[in-house]
Parts: structure tokens; sequence; C-alpha cells
């Protein structure tokens, strides 16, 4: 998840001071629908519908808070092998859509 959050940070062009949970919310902020701002974060796909965009929003902020969090402040110990492959194969994911999200804004 530390892979995952570099490459929100490098991606959005953010400095070393955005971490975590807040760097996912200000690199997938999604289009104010109330106001109709384009106020959105870098990553964010302009094209996804509101909810689509709140969503991805929350599922890098959710990663972050739920396995990256945890590991940075003190020592996880996985009981199952499964699991702990299995929030790499997440991670792995999240990855792909980083990187989706670059070939988006460069195009």
């Amino acid at each position: 998840m530390k892979a995952v959050e570099v490459a929100v940070r490098d991606a959005s062009g953010f400095d070393n001071s955005k971490t975590g949970v807040n760097l996912m919310r200000d690199a997938l902020r999604p289009v104010n629908q109330a106001t109709s701002t384009k106020l959105v974060g870098p990553l964010t796909d302009d094209q996804a519908e509101g909810g689509e965009q709140e969503a991805m929003t929350a599922l890098f902020a959710g990663a972050m808070g739920a396995f990256k969090n945890p590991t940075s402040h003190r020592t996880v110990h996985f009981e199952d092998p499964i699991e702990a492959a299995e929030i790499i194969q997440f991670a792995d994911l999240l990855l792909r859509l980083v990187e989706r999200a670059k070939s988006r804004a460069s195009s």
C-alpha cells in the first residue's frame, strides 16, 4: 500500500506533505455536483458519473485507512497468508487504476 501512496502522490504532482487518506481524497476529489465545481482531483475521471467518482475516492481512501495506516503505525501480524496475498493483489489493482488515470490525464 505504500507503493500505492507513492504512485498516487507522484501521478498527482503533490509533494511529500500529502499522505494517506487525505492524499487520496485530494488526488481523486470528485466534481461537486451541487455547485458543478470543476475543482477536481488530478486523477479524477471527469467523464465518470458523480457517484462513481465518489466511490473511487472512497476506494482509495479506504485502502489507505484500512491497510496502509495500520502498518505505518505499528507492527501488524497477518495470521492468514492468503489475506496478506489478497491485500497485495488489491494494491496491484489500485496501481493499475493509477496508471489508467495517468494515461487519461496525458491524453
